[in-house]
């Protein structure tokens, strides 16, 4: 029975999307072993029933696997941010630490002010402060080589009031004076709201920069400048998990007979439920789902529908 119930946990890996997400492990009675999160995750589950190399620990844990269950994800970024929510909520026999992973929570300061323009990654908001915040972001050196490259092509810190000397002239070296601060503060947010069009341009110049410096084999500066697109792609694509809005709400999809319920709570999606569903009874549920979140909720239900055969 254990042997045909493995044989099923391996099939259930199988089918799963080689996409961003996060994935659980069940045993016979339903208890949850272990939650992780991968790039791919088709890849990353399947590995399980293959060669552990440093994970030895957990082929005890996969002995057990009698059920695979999946969150599909938009980003890599928000993959990580739900793994994170969900063990700090509760943490499975099997995983080691509650922070789910070692990445920061960080910040993008975004300060338009005459003196001291510019961006910079900070740990915490300040209460009263007059700067926008964007985030918040896992990871502090994705956000510093985010920040770093948003700022070579946008050099909103040189626009200060206040130059004087050797500033004086890198902002004229970089084309940049008090007039244009207000531009390019607005494309800088614009950028970190997500626009894709605006990050496209930025991800655009940054590559043509990067390709040049490989062309004149400055190696070590077109490895910094590919840093900075990969940390760009991080903080400006889909992550919708954790917010700085701490609102409280379900998010429920169904499909082909399975319900999915995701818990936000004070704007971190930190619980996730499935079941055998009706669609009438699942009607009301779905019914209550903010818009944003129906194409998210509808996709995983059709998921789980689809691990459940």
């Amino acid at each position: 029975m254990e042997a045909v119930a493995a044989s099923w946990a391996r099939a259930q890996a199988g089918r799963l999307p080689r996409s961003p997400g996060v994935y659980r492990f069940r045993d016979g009675s339903g208890r949850v072993l272990y939650v992780g999160r991968a790039v791919s995750l088709r890849r990353r589950v399947q590995s399980y029933w293959g060669d552990l190399r440093d994970r030895r620990h957990l082929a005890g844990m996969v002995a057990r696997i009698e059920q695979v269950e999946a969150v599909t994800c938009d980003s890599a970024h928000e993959a990580a941010w739900l793994e994170r929510n969900l063990l700090r909520r509760s943490l499975p026999p099997w995983n080691r630490s509650p922070s789910g992973g070692q990445e920061a929570e960080v910040w993008i300061r975004l300060s338009d002010s005459p003196r001291a323009p510019g961006l910079s990654a900070v740990y915490r908001r300040r209460p009263g402060d007059e700067a926008r915040y964007f985030g918040p972001y896992l990871g502090g050196q994705k956000v510093r080589d985010a920040i770093s490259g948003l700022s070579r092509v946008l050099p909103l810190a040189h626009t200060s009031d206040a130059r004087a000397g050797a500033a004086r002239d890198l902002a004229r070296a970089r084309d940049a004076s008090p007039a244009d601060r207000t531009r390019l503060a607005r494309s800088v947010a614009t950028v970190l709201d997500r626009d894709p069009a605006a990050a496209g341009l930025v991800r655009a110049e940054l590559a043509s920069r990067r390709d040049a410096a490989a062309a004149r084999l400055s190696f070590e500066f077109a490895a910094k400048l590919q840093a900075e697109i990969e940390a760009l792609d991080w903080v400006t694509t889909e992550q919708k998990v954790t917010r700085q809005e701490r609102t409280d709400f379900d998010a429920c999809g169904w499909a082909d007979g399975m319900l999915v319920r995701f818990e936000i709570r004070a704007g971190r999606l930190s619980g996730w439920s499935q079941r055998a569903c009706a669609e009438e009874a699942a009607s009301p549920h779905c019914g209550q789902t903010p818009p944003e979140w129906a194409a998210f909720a509808v996709r995983n239900a059709l998921l789980a529908a689809l691990l459940a055969r």
